[in-house]
């Protein structure tokens, strides 16, 4: 009986060169579909992507294991797929072209503080669903943002206008009323009549 147990669960079912080929097929597979997709479907923006990015890993199991549901087996396939992403990853840091056509180009939203439509279009993204990342990292209007840059990864990447001459008078201004203020606070205490 500990003989059928443990070899179900170390006993490959299909051959090794087999297992280790799957893994790497559908990885290649995912990188050109992710690609091929857009950075939004890393950005993860809306419930729909994020169902599309759950349901990727769950359908393609079977293409990466086969009809092998043993230990080894998992554990090669996994090891395949560190393994291929850490080359690839190693292969583009020293190919920086390779790297900008495999990953794609920074895609500039909001330039100057004006959204440009027609690459939220490209990219497929609403202006709520932008205003809604910003306000995740703590931007409360776009009106706010001098640029907004969608990353290769998916991230994007806001960059806030600076303050207004106006505001910063009168920020200036009200500092410079609290300085007052406490100086006259202080004077007031040097006035006043020692109690008895």
């Amino acid at each position: 009986m500990h003989s059928k147990l443990f070899g179900d669960m170390f006993v490959l079912a299909v051959p090794l060169a087999e297992k280790i080929l799957r893994p790497i097929f559908i990885y290649v597979f995912l990188v050109v579909g992710l690609r091929l997709a857009g950075k939004r479907e890393l950005a993860q923006l809306n419930p729909f992507d994020l169902v599309v990015l759950l349901t990727l890993s769950n359908t393609v199991q079977n293409a990466i294991i086969g009809d092998d549901n043993s230990v080894t087996g998992g554990i090669i396939g996994a090891a395949t797929l560190l393994l291929v992403n850490s080359l690839v990853v190693r292969f583009l840091y020293n190919h920086e072209k390779i790297d900008r056509l495999v990953e794609g180009e920074p895609c500039l939203l909001i330039e100057d503080g004006k959204i440009r439509q027609e690459q939220l279009a490209r990219e497929v993204l609403t202006r709520q669903e932008l205003q809604a990342v910003a306000n995740r990292q703590g931007i409360g209007n776009l009106d706010e943002v001098d640029r907004a840059v969608l990353e290769p990864s998916g991230t994007i990447s806001f960059i806030v206008k600076k303050p207004l001459p106006d505001e910063m008078r009168h920020q200036e201004l009200m500092h410079l009323l609290e300085r007052v203020s406490d100086e006259l606070a202080q004077l007031r205490l040097k006035i006043a009549p020692p109690s008895a």
